[in-house]
């Protein structure tokens, strides 16, 4: 006889931001419902991301290795099933994820996806009759799946305490230790071009708040954005590059040290979050209004110009259709070096 059905399986498949931003929302489900099994089903590279979430297993998935293709999904409904999940939450809601949950619909298991707004998110972005108004957050539409399965989970929107994780020798080597001066992470990159503030500023902004006795950490990026960091970095000591040096559990550790976080529209902002570090967050082409500020971060610390034009796209992947990149380009590094130090005196 097999064992009677319980818990929810969870699948947000990437990417790491929005991965990183349904951990608080577990963490609240998990404070709220002891007793409920929790199962997250994502890449293997983000289990970090749930590691101080008690009681819940983590399922690797493997899109182009064992889980490729329809019978890959299969192979993975398979090894799901034999979990015996009681309901499904997507909070991906994506080809994949739908097909995933069509084996489990089928097997009588309820299967709750998230709601996108694509509607909403069209009328906050198109460029004539814009209707400029915040979107529920990302966080909240997650925590609905919840609710509509029979368990509503209510978030406080509030960073979590700080709690400092102890430094690896190894990561000490890179960094050093923490002395008198106040440590800030800069994430300065992003997928998409469009929420990036350009190098030459970003680089500014970087080198004088060095100069003013401040202890700078890059994070983030591939082989090109590893080049660019070691170029700073290589202009003043108090910038040291961690990009290519360092795996995403070193990652957290150092985050959960710093002082404050300089993010893009990216995942730099939620793995602070996850660690309760508050970010002054640089907006672009997005707004903070299509629902992905960070958990617990506050709209005050963004940085962001008021263009009639923004924001003129959900993730930042389209062109600007003006020409001059005006968002970022006009916006000044004064602004942004200001706003870092206002939120450092007021912590």
């Amino acid at each position: 006889m097999k064992p009677a059905r319980s818990g929810i399986l969870v699948f947000r498949f990437s990417a790491m931001g929005d991965v990183a931003m349904t951990a608080p929302v577990l963490a609240a489900f998990r404070q709220q419902y002891p007793n409920i099994p929790l199962g997250v089903v994502s890449r293997n590279a983000f289990t970090p991301f749930f590691a101080d979430i008690p009681q819940l297993s983590f399922h690797s998935l493997e899109p182009k290795g064992r889980h490729k293709g329809l019978t890959g999904l299969f192979k993975l409904f398979l090894e799901l099933n034999a979990t015996r999940p009681k309901a499904v939450a997507d909070l991906h809601n994506n080809l994949r994820s739908r097909i995933l949950g069509l084996f489990f619909f089928f097997c009588g298991v309820p299967v709750i996806r998230v709601e996108k707004a694509r509607e909403e998110k069209k009328q906050l972005t198109r460029k004539n009759n814009k209707v400029l108004r915040p979107l529920l957050a990302i966080t909240e539409r997650y925590a609905g799946v919840f609710g509509k399965l029979g368990f509503p989970v209510k978030l406080s929107h509030q960073l979590l305490p700080k709690n400092p994780q102890p430094i690896s020798e190894s990561l000490i080597e890179i960094c050093g230790d923490k002395t008198s001066s106040k440590w800030i992470g800069v994430s300065p990159f992003a997928q998409h071009s469009q929420k990036v503030y350009p190098a030459e500023k970003m680089y500014q902004v970087i080198l004088q708040l060095a100069e003013k006795g401040y202890q700078l950490f890059i994070f983030g990026g591939g082989h090109s954005e590893q080049t660019i960091a070691a170029e700073w970095a290589a202009g003043h000591p108090g910038i040291k590059s961690l990009i290519g040096k360092v795996n995403l559990e070193q990652e957290l550790a150092l985050i959960s040290n710093l002082d404050l976080m300089i993010s893009m529209d990216s995942s730099g902002m939620h793995l602070a979050s996850l660690k309760g570090i508050p970010v002054v967050s640089v907006w672009g082409a997005t707004h903070p209004f299509t629902g992905f500020l960070g958990y617990g971060q506050s709209l005050q610390d963004a940085v962001q110009l008021d263009l009639y034009c923004r924001p003129c796209s959900v993730y930042g992947n389209k062109p600007c259709y003006r020409g001059d990149f005006a968002c970022m380009n006009n916006l000044p590094e004064s602004v942004v070096i200001q706003t870092v130090i206002k939120k450092l005196k007021n912590e």
